[in-house]
């Protein structure tokens, strides 16, 4: 159990990672390298990159705080907290980031969202479909 809750946080954490990576500040060079693509497309000014930046390092601290209090506490009451506080967190700082952003930025920034969305949907599909499989098989 405690090894899928590390797992769960990890999960959790790495698009917030991959957007708080600086343009250009990668190994790899194009905007199709995973940590630029969800900021590279919008255009973003300097600053907007640090204040992004800033955000997504406050959004890291708090996501972990937040885990940290919820570790030793893992009946499913509990956990369902965790869930609920850490999404709190996440669309928090997501707003924030939006706020930010030029009204084209934003636009660009929605469709961006609901194609990370359009994924997430079809990943939860694909899980479903692997565990029906699994238990066909067994």
């Amino acid at each position: 159990m405690r090894k899928t809750l590390i797992a769960l946080m990890f999960a959790a954490a790495l698009p917030t990672v991959a957007m708080a990576m600086p343009e250009g500040g990668s190994r790899h060079d194009g905007p199709h390298h995973r940590g630029d693509a969800p900021f590279a497309q919008l255009d973003l000014s300097r600053e907007q990159r640090q204040e992004i930046r800033k955000l997504m390092g406050e959004q890291m601290k708090n996501r972990h705080d937040i885990t940290e209090r919820y570790m030793a506490k893992l009946p499913a009451a509990e956990q369902k907290a965790m869930k609920d506080e850490l999404k709190a967190s996440h669309d928090k700082t997501e707003s924030q980031v939006r706020a930010l952003l030029k009204p084209d930025q934003q636009k660009k920034f929605d469709e961006l969202q609901k194609a990370r969305e359009a994924r997430k949907a079809e990943w939860k599909e694909f899980q479903a479909w692997k565990a029906e499989k699994g238990n066909k098989a067994q």
